[in-house]
């Protein structure tokens, strides 16, 4: 009972809040996140009330089934956006600035985090900048996804943005590993290669491998049923047993044998799209679907956002100065490699801005940095402040970025028109109903 309240709640919560933020045009992402912040345990949740809000961080955490199915979806709806006859056009910009701009938001992040170690040595340590950094490539692609939604953002810079979004978390999980080992070598006084190298290049490896085979059974299983829903009911199951299946873990000798759910998604959505004629459909018809789990899923997280980051003066120092060089790194890095591989002007100046959201891959790669010991508290208090921070200001920049760029149009007023004319006749007979 517990927690479908818990489930009703949220859901009211996170609607009603889209109602109310609707005046300042802000996207429905924004909306949820707030909503999910004030139905937490330290605004609402902190009353204790039965029925009101979340009252502790175990009870919002009693979700996180939740959670990881929306990301599956997520990361399947991504992987659709990799389409072999679109990446002809765009899949070498992407790759590039991909890589780049990971590259330059950690190089950035790195050197000023560094920098401000030998300012205050007895807050931050080496080891702790060099994870940061790492953790500075992460880009969430639930925001971006469901701003590109909301507003049928369609054009040159979405068809561009997905795929780097995407790209993102194979570049991060090198990068994490690597500055992760170096890190923990600076603690410990110990090289392991196989952390550093061999386990994060498995984990790609693998997460591919698993996302294909699946992508290419579940196409496979498409042949058998006739009828849309049913195949759209089998969709559905296999993003199921994906997310599942990509929680596996073993060791193989010395190697340890993990995969990355957003990986293995993305994987099998790519492979299904290009392999099934009729995956467009599909696709579609999921996004409707999905669209209640995913404003679920922003209202658990914003309800997850720990307000208590704010009472450390030096956490919200460092997370500022995190921020600030984060931001731009990714600007700098993509517009640079944006110039460089020839993207169109709008490109080059509003990409970057559209890489700022940062959640759920930075926050596991804070569950790794705990073997930090005690270091690795500060680390994930200060991803925790900026996740805050880019989660509630990076659609609303998402959203004036693609709009700038002439990605998002505004409603025409035949559209305006057509809907007030809908809305008149149904008053009309509601009218005539009572009368």
């Amino acid at each position: 009972m517990s927690i479908l309240l818990s489930v009703s709640i949220a859901m009211l919560a996170g609607l009603l809040m889209t109602r109310v933020i609707k005046p300042l045009k802000l996207p429905a992402v924004t909306a949820y996140l707030i909503a999910g912040v004030l139905i937490g345990p330290y605004c609402l949740g902190a009353l204790h009330v039965p029925g009101v809000g979340f009252t502790s961080s175990e009870a919002v955490s009693s979700l996180s089934l939740v959670s990881e199915v929306a990301l599956g979806f997520i990361a399947f709806s991504i992987g659709n956006e990799f389409r072999l006859n679109d990446l002809k056009h765009t899949g070498r910009q992407a790759a590039v600035i991909g890589v780049v701009q990971a590259v330059a938001a950690t190089a950035l992040v790195d050197v000023a985090l560094v920098a401000l170690h030998f300012v205050m040595p007895e807050k931050l340590s080496v080891a702790q900048a060099i994870t940061l950094g790492a953790i500075a490539t992460a880009t969430a692609p639930a925001a971006t996804l469901m701003v590109v939604r909301q507003y049928k953002a369609k054009g040159p810079l979405t068809s561009l943005l997905l795929p780097i979004v995407a790209l993102d978390d194979a570049v991060g999980l090198v990068v994490f590993a690597v500055s992760f080992g170096i890190a923990r070598t600076l603690t410990s006084g110990t090289v392991d290669l196989i952390s550093i190298l061999v386990n994060p290049l498995v984990e790609i490896a693998a997460s591919l491998l698993l996302g294909s085979v699946l992508g290419w059974l579940l196409t496979q299983l498409e042949r058998l049923f006739n009828s849309n829903t049913n195949r759209l009911n089998l969709t559905i199951a296999f993003v199921f047993l994906t997310a599942s299946l990509a929680m596996l873990e073993f060791q193989v000798g010395p190697v340890t044998v993990g995969f990355s759910s957003l990986l293995v998604c993305m994987m099998l959505g790519t492979v299904f799209c290009n392999l099934c004629p009729l995956s467009h459909d599909l696709m579609e018809k999921a996004d409707k679907w999905t669209s209640p789990l995913f404003a679920l899923f922003f209202v658990i997280s914003g309800a997850e956002l720990e307000l208590s980051v704010f009472a450390d003066v030096a956490i919200v120092g460092i997370g500022l100065v995190y921020i600030l060089f984060r931001s731009l790194g990714k600007y700098i890095g993509s517009y640079c490699s944006a110039v460089w591989t020839k993207c169109a002007p709008q490109i080059c100046k509003y990409l970057g801005i559209t890489l700022l959201p940062q959640a759920g891959v930075a926050l596991g790669m804070c569950i790794t940095a705990r073997q930090l010991g005690s270091q690795g508290d500060l680390i994930r208090n200060i991803v925790l402040f900026s996740v805050l921070v880019y989660e509630l200001v990076g659609p609303m920049l998402t959203k004036m970025a693609l709009t700038k760029a002439g990605d998002i149009q505004p409603m025409s007023e035949e559209v305006k028109n057509r809907r007030q004319t809908k809305l008149a006749a149904a008053e009309a007979r509601k009218r005539e109903t009572n009368n």
